[in-house]
């Protein structure tokens, strides 16, 4: 296993990290992702290069602001099922995502200073479509399912496993327990439709406190992204303890709902300012928000206006 770096505590510093991947490469570059798989660029050294420039204009924007800087593996997509319908063997697989943390550790020494520390997260993403929860699992098959992707991030040296954009907290326990078995801290993400509910109805409040319950305070923290700030800001409100367990948001830059945007053949970017401000709400609902990043349709642009917003 490669040596990792020793996680620091989130909450003491501020992070900045990415904004959505995905639409960047898709709605700005042109480029076709099959099922929006960002990993698929890992295999040649054009598309590893392409992502090694969008990651430094984000750690440029950290080291300006003097901020820490999270580190997110193009491996949201890179699991077996996905794999399999792109023709990648496991092994394959195994080394993508290997190759994924690599460039990061490369792009950290390249970077990291004292005042922008660096962590590296290795990205899962849902089994099943992250906007409706049809990959019903227990949460022992959940595991089973997400463990061999946790183990090759977690035996390439990712310092910790971030779980994006999950609609089910039964997905979401099972991503706990397999990467307690890989000995790896883990990030828990779920997303939430304009209600602020997740897609099956469930309130996030109930997601939060059911895989605390179950996994023994697994998670070292939880997040919310692939929403717009206006879709969940009215839950999170008074002083529940559940709330002190959100360190992190990755918002849409629009403000359309999930079905609005799966069916849009067009970027709603929205507006990059107006997102900072929204974000500094956020601050004063979330006494414990520390990692600021985007989801679909989010650039350097909303980034740097996050940044300015919240870090002035």
């Amino acid at each position: 296993m490669t040596h990792k770096q020793p996680l620091l505590r989130i909450s003491d510093t501020m992070f900045l990290t990415d904004g959505g991947l995905e639409t960047t490469l898709v709605f700005h570059d042109g480029m076709d992702l099959p099922y929006f798989a960002a990993f698929d660029l890992l295999k040649d050294e054009t598309g590893t290069t392409r992502l090694h420039a969008y990651y430094q204009q984000y750690i440029d924007l950290a080291i300006e602001y003097g901020l820490g800087f999270m580190l997110e593996s193009a491996t949201w997509r890179a699991s077996s099922d996905w794999g399999e319908k792109m023709g990648y063997t496991v092994d394959e697989l195994s080394r993508i995502n290997r190759r994924a943390v690599t460039l990061l550790q490369e792009l950290r020494a390249q970077n990291q200073t004292n005042q922008t520390p660096m962590i590296i997260s290795g990205n899962v993403g849902p089994r099943g479509d992250g906007y409706v929860p049809d990959q019903l699992m227990s949460p022992d098959v959940a595991a089973a399912y997400h463990l061999p992707q946790i183990r090759s991030l977690a035996d390439a040296g990712a310092d910790l496993i971030t779980a994006l954009t999950l609609p089910t907290i039964e997905e979401a326990i099972g991503i706990v327990q397999a990467a307690q078995s890989a000995d790896i801290p883990v990030v828990i993400s779920f997303t939430v439709e304009t209600d602020g509910r997740l897609p099956n109805g469930q309130t996030l409040r109930t997601a939060i406190e059911t895989v605390d319950a179950t996994t023994n305070i697994g998670p070292a923290y939880y997040m919310i992204n692939c929403a717009h700030p206006s879709h969940f800001d009215q839950v999170l409100t008074g002083n529940a303890s559940w709330l002190s367990r959100i360190q992190g948001i990755r918002a849409n830059a629009s403000c359309k709902s999930h079905a609005e945007l799966d069916e849009s053949d067009t970027l709603d970017d929205g507006n990059p300012q107006e997102l900072g401000q929204q974000y500094r709400v956020l601050q004063t609902l979330l006494p414990h928000l520390s990692v600021l990043g985007g989801c679909c349709g989010t650039d350097h642009r909303h980034i740097g206006a996050i940044a300015q917003a919240c870090c002035k």
